[in-house]
Protein backbone atom coordinates (compact mmCIF):
# COMPACT_ATOMS: atom_id res chain seq x y z
CA UNK A 1 0.00 0.00 0.00
CA UNK A 2 1.43 3.40 -0.51
CA UNK A 3 0.72 6.25 2.28
CA UNK A 4 0.49 9.96 0.99
CA UNK A 5 2.88 12.64 2.89
CA UNK A 6 1.26 16.22 1.22
CA UNK A 7 2.72 15.35 -2.17
CA UNK A 8 4.72 12.22 -1.26
CA UNK A 9 4.70 8.71 -1.24
CA UNK A 10 6.11 5.51 0.06
CA UNK A 11 5.20 2.08 0.09
CA UNK A 12 4.38 0.72 3.71
CA UNK A 13 7.22 -1.77 4.50
CA UNK A 14 5.87 -5.49 4.00
CA UNK A 15 2.36 -4.30 5.01
CA UNK A 16 -1.11 -4.96 3.32
CA UNK A 17 -2.77 -1.86 4.77
CA UNK A 18 -0.86 0.45 7.05
CA UNK A 19 -1.42 0.34 10.74
CA UNK A 20 -0.29 3.95 12.08
CA UNK A 21 -2.69 7.28 11.88
CA UNK A 22 0.48 9.16 10.57
CA UNK A 23 0.23 6.59 7.52
CA UNK A 24 -2.78 8.48 6.43
CA UNK A 25 -3.74 10.91 4.55
CA UNK A 26 -7.21 12.53 4.42
CA UNK A 27 -8.80 10.65 1.65
CA UNK A 28 -8.12 7.18 3.33
CA UNK A 29 -8.46 8.49 7.42
CA UNK A 30 -11.70 6.09 7.54
CA UNK A 31 -10.11 3.11 6.89
CA UNK A 32 -8.48 3.21 10.33
CA UNK A 33 -12.05 2.47 11.70
CA UNK A 34 -12.42 -0.67 9.55
CA UNK A 35 -11.94 -3.84 10.73
CA UNK A 36 -9.88 -6.20 9.35
CA UNK A 37 -10.82 -9.50 8.47
CA UNK A 38 -12.21 -11.80 11.34
CA UNK A 39 -11.50 -8.94 13.64
CA UNK A 40 -14.35 -8.21 16.06
CA UNK A 41 -15.45 -5.09 17.28
CA UNK A 42 -15.31 -6.23 20.96
CA UNK A 43 -13.36 -8.49 22.93
CA UNK A 44 -14.01 -9.06 26.47
CA UNK A 45 -11.83 -10.70 29.23
CA UNK A 46 -12.72 -11.10 32.78
CA UNK A 47 -10.48 -9.84 35.55
CA UNK A 48 -8.98 -12.47 37.72
CA UNK A 49 -8.45 -10.66 40.71
CA UNK A 50 -10.82 -8.29 41.34
CA UNK A 51 -14.63 -9.67 41.42
CA UNK A 52 -17.00 -8.64 39.22
CA UNK A 53 -14.77 -6.81 36.27
CA UNK A 54 -13.94 -7.12 33.10
CA UNK A 55 -11.67 -5.67 30.66
CA UNK A 56 -13.35 -5.00 27.12
CA UNK A 57 -11.08 -3.97 23.99
CA UNK A 58 -12.35 -2.14 21.45
CA UNK A 59 -10.79 -2.53 18.05
CA UNK A 60 -10.97 0.48 15.72
CA UNK A 61 -12.37 3.63 18.17
CA UNK A 62 -10.63 5.96 19.88
CA UNK A 63 -11.28 8.74 22.69
CA UNK A 64 -14.40 9.98 21.22
CA UNK A 65 -16.31 6.76 22.16
CA UNK A 66 -14.04 5.56 25.09
CA UNK A 67 -15.19 8.78 27.12
CA UNK A 68 -18.80 8.94 26.33
CA UNK A 69 -18.83 4.99 27.76
CA UNK A 70 -16.57 5.49 30.40
CA UNK A 71 -18.52 8.47 31.93
CA UNK A 72 -21.74 7.19 30.95
CA UNK A 73 -20.70 4.15 33.17
CA UNK A 74 -20.45 6.68 36.50
CA UNK A 75 -23.96 7.63 36.57
CA UNK A 76 -25.20 4.14 37.26
CA UNK A 77 -25.41 2.91 40.81
CA UNK A 78 -24.27 -0.31 40.13
CA UNK A 79 -21.16 0.35 38.78
CA UNK A 80 -18.50 0.87 41.20
CA UNK A 81 -15.43 1.93 38.73
CA UNK A 82 -15.08 2.59 34.57
CA UNK A 83 -12.42 3.75 32.86
CA UNK A 84 -10.96 3.60 30.00
CA UNK A 85 -6.84 3.70 28.63
CA UNK A 86 -5.95 3.72 24.75
CA UNK A 87 -2.93 1.52 24.76
CA UNK A 88 -0.42 3.24 22.10
CA UNK A 89 -1.76 6.44 20.40
CA UNK A 90 -1.08 5.62 17.18
CA UNK A 91 -3.87 2.43 17.24
CA UNK A 92 -7.18 3.06 17.11
CA UNK A 93 -8.45 0.85 19.94
CA UNK A 94 -9.29 1.66 23.54
CA UNK A 95 -9.42 -0.74 26.90
CA UNK A 96 -12.41 -0.11 29.54
CA UNK A 97 -13.04 -1.74 32.37
CA UNK A 98 -15.92 -1.78 34.24
CA UNK A 99 -16.27 -3.26 37.82
CA UNK A 100 -20.24 -3.41 39.23
CA UNK A 101 -21.39 -4.41 42.82
CA UNK A 102 -22.11 -7.47 41.44
CA UNK A 103 -26.06 -6.90 41.33
CA UNK A 104 -25.57 -6.44 37.14
CA UNK A 105 -22.36 -7.75 35.10
CA UNK A 106 -20.22 -5.79 33.68
CA UNK A 107 -21.39 -6.91 30.20
CA UNK A 108 -25.15 -5.86 31.14
CA UNK A 109 -24.13 -2.93 32.32
CA UNK A 110 -21.88 -2.39 28.87
CA UNK A 111 -25.17 -2.91 27.04
CA UNK A 112 -27.34 -0.87 29.18
CA UNK A 113 -24.83 2.25 28.67
CA UNK A 114 -24.88 2.10 24.72
CA UNK A 115 -28.92 1.78 24.61
CA UNK A 116 -28.97 4.76 26.87
CA UNK A 117 -26.60 6.65 25.03
CA UNK A 118 -27.80 5.59 21.72
CA UNK A 119 -31.91 7.21 22.81
CA UNK A 120 -29.74 9.77 24.28
CA UNK A 121 -28.09 10.80 21.05
CA UNK A 122 -31.29 10.09 19.34
CA UNK A 123 -32.89 12.84 21.53
CA UNK A 124 -30.10 15.45 21.12
CA UNK A 125 -30.60 14.48 16.93
CA UNK A 126 -34.36 14.90 16.97
CA UNK A 127 -33.77 18.53 19.11
CA UNK A 128 -31.20 19.87 16.84
CA UNK A 129 -33.22 18.87 13.63
CA UNK A 130 -36.20 20.93 15.24
CA UNK A 131 -34.00 24.34 16.56
CA UNK A 132 -32.31 24.15 12.62
CA UNK A 133 -35.85 23.81 10.93
CA UNK A 134 -36.58 26.73 13.09
CA UNK A 135 -33.56 29.01 12.36
CA UNK A 136 -34.29 27.84 9.04
CA UNK A 137 -37.76 28.75 8.73
CA UNK A 138 -36.55 32.63 10.13
CA UNK A 139 -33.85 32.67 8.20
CA UNK A 140 -36.09 32.56 5.22
CA UNK A 141 -38.65 34.51 6.35
CA UNK A 142 -35.84 37.62 7.07
CA UNK A 143 -35.01 37.17 3.01
CA UNK A 144 -38.69 37.52 2.16
CA UNK A 145 -39.13 40.42 4.29
CA UNK A 146 -36.49 42.58 3.00
CA UNK A 147 -37.62 41.65 -0.33
CA UNK A 148 -40.43 42.86 0.48
CA UNK A 149 -39.33 46.22 1.59
CA UNK A 150 -36.95 46.43 -0.91
CA UNK A 151 -39.66 46.50 -3.44
CA UNK A 152 -41.66 49.00 -1.71
CA UNK A 153 -38.81 51.81 -1.40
Amino acid sequence: MIARFGSKSRECAGHNRCQHKTEYDGDTRFELFLLDENEKKVDSKDETRVPNTTVFTFNKEDHTLGNLISQRLHKYPYVTFSAYKVPHPLFAKFELRISTDGSVSPQDALVTCCRDVITDLDALNRSFQTEWLGKRIVTEGEAERAAREQNHF
